[in-house]
């Protein structure tokens, strides 16, 4: 069912509405599943075998889990229906396509709804890019439990299974940063039966199949992949007993060595059966993950007949604005070695890379090709990390990642085979393909895995700058304290100041002046305001104002959100500062953005906090002038001499080109890997750099008044109901 976390929601695009009207009319609904009783008595279909039941609205597209779960599940001869965004208070709107034969499956979308809702800020957002025309408002908070518990109330014995980003991250105790507290397992709110986690489609059809073959679903106890609630654990073997509920709530010390010991056994080969204890006799068993698809697997997975749009009852409303991030990409891998502290893809996806096939990546580029509306740019070939296409190294086939040790981090390590060639040579493949003009490289680039090829003629960089980028490459350091980039899990900014000269070189060679566009992120924990202050020095000295800035966002089941819950980091155990204020993260936030005059009472409070009077003058390194400027210039991105700030000299590593808003969507559980963050690089589009190099393209954060615009949001209440989420219409 549906999975990208983090905290980075995709655009809603104002080319979106007509961005597939051109080939509406060679996509009829007969193309799609059953999504009311009419459509499914044309097929004949007297009762289906499951309802999908999905907080997103229906999209048949490879990069949506939803649609690879319910092709999956067709493609196995089950018959499978479709119910987008229902009315959660209305118990009619679940009904629509009668009670299934074996079960309802159910996913609040390709993001967790509460991200979808609320900045990090826990402001609530207006817009949706799940739903049809972009609106807000048209799926609950905490959508898995909402949907789930309007089933059982209207069917109260049919088996619901979980599934997602939201049901597979909420699996066992987790911190939620809304109601700043711990919540239960998302089995013992949500009434369900079953949770099915990770990427699905092994575990999915293994619980089709038996229940077709007549298995009570309360006897599904045994599939990878799964959890299941009992009330004994006679017949559960080989397990590991986490601290109970009541321990985890009651010491944050044991929460933290509860998630160490769920992040050490999520390794499909390594990982045990793991248990939680509730009160009244109660058990959560999670079974071990399942194995990842392998190749052959994949290229099936996506040669599914996929209608590669959204439903044709959304034409009215202009479409689904998420469609427009994907329609025209490639998801060429799934997992993720990379181990960012702040990311789930090691709960969701794992650590082991699988790649698909050349040929099957080609078969769908000429698909593509074909479309009305493709204008022969591919926008992405990647995934979780772009240019990771197989294991870190050849044991972890067959024996697993490590539990130790990293692939990458501080060093990577001495097993690690990093090789571009396969990548290199599908980007070629893609490029000669008639009717294709331009690759992009969105989804991400590791750079330390780039330095770590040993290739001396740095094939790939080269190739990346002549022909996969387009002005600007965004990559992420996030940070520069070396202390924070270690509990981030980034290498040392000595890395990234290494890829930024190769870079820098392989434009020479190719003739282009393209450049280095970092995101970066302000208040994760191990940041205090003197690391604060280190890399708002850093931004000085790049000559312009970021805008591709990211406040850390709690979100469930990283190892950074137990950081910020417990103040203990899990892998080490040993304590961590953690920045918690709203104020202290605001200082942060602006002295990143520290040209912005609608923040220089928040830095000259950091800099005074921090014993940095020293950038408070007229000296060409000072942050801010002495005096509070009376009115906002009209470029404060790029301060003049003597006014506050330093020249405006742009390094030539990092583009004062204005940084494009929006970023990658979370992934799919069998959609579209790895989008739980933010992309560590990728250009645009075939419009993207436009303007780069020229002095003050960068235009100045849009600032409110400080106090008002840093002010947290109360906590967003449980569900929809009464919390602050209106009824859509």
């Amino acid at each position: 069912m549906s999975k990208k976390t983090a905290p980075k929601r995709p655009k809603s695009p104002s080319s979106a509405k007509g961005a597939a009207r051109a080939s509406r009319e060679s996509v009829p609904a007969s193309s799609f599943l059953p999504t009311t009783r009419a459509e499914a008595d044309e097929r004949g279909w007297d009762q289906l075998d499951f309802v999908y039941v999905s907080g997103d609205a229906y999209v048949d597209h490879p990069s949506f889990g939803s649609a690879i779960i319910t092709r999956v599940l067709e493609s196995h001869g089950y018959k499978v229906g479709f119910i987008a965004q229902p009315d959660w208070n209305d118990p009619a709107s679940i009904a629509v396509l009668g009670e299934p034969r074996l079960g309802f499956l159910v996913s609040a979308g390709n993001m967790d709804s509460m991200v979808n809702h609320y900045t990090v800020n826990k402001k609530r957002r207006h817009d949706d890019a799940y739903t049809p025309g972009g609106e807000g408002g048209r799926r609950p908070n905490h959508a898995a439990v909402v949907y789930s518990n309007l089933i059982r109330r209207t069917f109260k014995k049919t088996p619901i299974i979980l599934g997602g980003i939201e049901a597979s991250l909420r699996r066992l105790a987790h911190y939620d940063y809304w109601s700043d507290s711990l919540k239960r397992s998302i089995l013992m709110d949500s009434g369900a039966d079953l949770i099915s986690y990770g990427m699905g489609e092994r575990s999915i059809v293994e619980i089709a199949d038996a229940l077709a073959a007549g298995l009570a679903v309360e006897d599904l106890t045994f599939i990878d992949g799964t959890v299941f609630r009992t009330r004994s654990l006679e017949h559960v073997v080989d397990y590991q007993m986490l601290p109970s509920w009541e321990e985890v709530s009651a010491s944050k010390r044991a929460f933290a060595t509860s998630f160490a010991a769920q992040y050490r056994e999520s390794d499909p080969v390594t990982g045990s059966r793991l248990v939680e204890a509730y009160p009244h006799g109660v058990y959560v068993v999670q079974n071990p993950p399942a194995a990842p698809l392998t190749q052959n697997e994949m290229d099936a997975v996506y040669r599914l007949p996929y209608a590669r749009t959204w439903h044709p009852s959304y034409d009215a409303a202009g479409g689904v604005p998420a469609l427009a991030e994907v329609k025209f990409s490639l998801t060429s891998c799934r997992g993720c070695f990379g181990e960012c502290a702040f990311c789930a893809l090691t709960f969701h996806q794992g650590r082991i890379v699988t790649g698909r096939s050349h040929e099957s990546l080609l078969e769908e580029a000429r698909a593509m090709t074909a479309e009305p509306d493709f204008k022969g740019y591919i926008h992405d070939v990647g995934g979780p990390t772009a240019n990771f296409r197989g294991p870190a190294c050849a044991k972890q086939r067959t024996r697993g990642a490590c539990v130790d040790r990293r692939c990458l981090g501080a060093k990577p390590c001495p097993a690690l085979k990093a090789d571009h060639r396969d990548y290199t040579g599908l980007l070629r493949k893609l490029r000669r393909l008639p009717g294709v003009k331009k690759v992009f490289v969105r989804s991400g680039i590791r750079f330390d895995y780039v330095m770590a090829d040993p290739d001396p003629e740095r094939t790939f960089l080269r190739e990346l700058a002549a022909h996969h980028v387009s002005g600007q490459l965004r990559v992420a350091p996030e940070h520069v304290s070396d202390r924070v980039l270690a509990a981030m899990g980034k290498p040392p900014r000595a890395v990234y100041d290494a890829f930024c000269e190769a870079f820098d070189e392989a434009n020479r060679a190719a003739g282009k002046d393209q450049f280095v566009v970092p995101y970066l992120m302000s208040s994760h924990p191990g940041s205090t305001l003197a690391e604060a202050v280190e890399l708002a020095e850093y931004v000085r000295d790049m000559g312009f104002n970021p805008e591709q800035v990211q406040d850390f966002y709690p979100t469930p089941s990283t190892i950074s959100t137990c950081m910020y819950y417990t103040g203990l980091d899990p892998r080490t155990m040993e304590p961590i500062y953690v920045p918690k204020s709203a104020r202290e993260k605001a200082m942060q936030r602006a002295l990143i953005q520290y040209r912005n005059p609608a923040n220089y009472d928040l830095v000259r409070e950091a800099l005074v906090k921090a014993g940095r009077q020293d950038l408070i003058g007229w000296d060409e390194k000072c942050l801010i002038r002495p005096i509070r400027p009376k009115k906002r210039d009209e470029d404060a991105s790029v301060p003049r001499k003597g006014k506050g700030g330093a020249p405006a000299k742009a390094a030539k590593r990092n583009a004062p080109a204005k940084a494009a808003k929006g970023g990658r969507s979370e992934a799919g559980k069998g959609g579209a890997p790895g989008k739980s963050g933010r992309a560590e690089s990728g250009a645009r589009g075939p419009k993207a750099g436009k303007g780069a190099g020229k002095a003050g393209a960068f235009k100045p954060a849009k600032g409110r008044p400080a106090p008002k615009a840093q002010r947290a949001g109360k906590p967003p209440k449980a569900n929809g109901r009464k919390g602050g989420i209106r009824k859509g219409r």
